[in-house]
């Protein structure tokens, strides 16, 4: 899964800068790391905006970082900071602290790490969803461009409106991907149907505000949407709430979220950020962490669609057969799915 820098130069565009506090003592954070323990891995794990009680992408990480916890004798300090100033001292807290590996979820924490990890080049650092070139830090990309033209192609065979939505978080390119495969999956499917698309907000709070998801969602329902489609973390959880009470259908995102609203969430798009996390963690107990940059897609099952009891009465057989057609179509690079502009 990992590839030569090189191979993935310009290809992500984020800039996302946080504003930080140097002189602000961590200690005043009641997660603040404690002194390292030498019989044990430690990994230190930062999390953004809708910290790891989400549902959705930062859970997902969570759930990794805990099965390796239970696999294995280690340790797992993380860190809910909130008060975006304190992401880059939590960052250094935990390589001054000497742990083992740390890890940022999310493009959030990216500035943190880019700035801290040239000081702490014998610490090993991992950033999620966006690319840091540095010796110490191994990067993790998530094709889910290409799970979410899997997912609209589903909504694109079920909706019987016609029309179907779209709710983004923050309005920015790796969201604004999410619609643009998931449109492209759907027009793939049904040409004719409308795709309606909103986003939540311009900042990192709009991963955190379930009551602007469901205004958006119930706007999107009253325009005809039957079917909707979140890539909006926290804020998703207001988008299922409309949906139960429209009684209309909803797609999750990054984790299997099928059984948070059983029968009404038509399938979710997979970033298997779980997996992901534990391999990076299992090599590192064995001592065999390498920087870089890791792709997960389609072809080594790194992003997909949850099918489970909670959804599979939803969606015929003939709409499964269609998709895992267009899995391959894609892995073959007989579809092309739209990419970052």
């Amino acid at each position: 899964m990992r590839i030569d820098n090189s191979l993935y130069k310009n290809r992500i565009h984020i800039r996302f800068f946080l504003i930080y506090i140097l002189i602000l003592p961590i200690i005043y954070c009641s997660d603040n790391p404690e002194p390292k323990d030498d019989s044990r891995l430690r990994i230190g794990i930062v999390f953004g905006e809708g910290g790891k009680d989400d549902m959705s992408f930062n859970a997902n990480a969570w759930q990794g970082a805990m099965r390796a916890k239970n696999d294995f004798d280690i340790e797992v300090k993380d860190v809910e900071t909130g008060n975006p100033s304190m992401i880059e001292p939590t960052v250094r807290t935990f390589a001054e602290q000497d742990y083992d590996l740390i890890v940022g979820v999310g493009f959030a924490i990216r500035s943190a790490i880019e700035k801290a990890a040239p000081d702490f080049p014998e610490n090993n650092f991992v950033i999620v969803d966006t690319q840091i070139d540095l010796p110490n830090v191994a990067s993790l990309i998530f094709q889910e461009n290409e799970s979410s033209f899997l997912v609209g192609i589903i909504a694109g065979m079920i909706t019987k409106t016609g029309v179907v939505g779209f709710v983004g978080g923050m309005n920015m390119p790796i969201i604004e991907r999410a619609f643009r495969a998931y449109s492209a999956g759907v027009k793939f499917a049904s040409p004719d149907v409308e795709v309606l698309e909103h986003y939540a907000g311009v900042t990192i709070n709009a991963f955190s505000d379930p009551a602007k998801g469901k205004e958006l969602t119930l706007d999107q329902i009253s325009r005809g949407a039957d079917i909707i489609y979140q890539a909006a973390g926290a804020t998703g959880m207001g988008v299922f709430d409309a949906v139960v009470e429209q009684n209309k259908l909803a797609i999750g995102s990054d984790s299997n979220q099928n059984g948070i609203r059983p029968g009404y969430i038509l399938t979710s798009m997979l970033k298997k950020l779980d997996v992901a996390l534990y391999e990076i963690i299992r090599r590192t107990l064995l001592d065999k962490f390498e920087p870089g940059i890791y792709i997960f897609d389609l072809s080594n099952d790194g992003v997909g669609y949850a099918i489970d009891d909670n959804n599979r009465d939803l969606i015929p057989q003939s709409v499964i057969d269609k998709v895992e057609e267009a899995k391959l179509a894609i892995i073959s690079g007989t579809i092309q799915v739209p990419d970052h502009k």
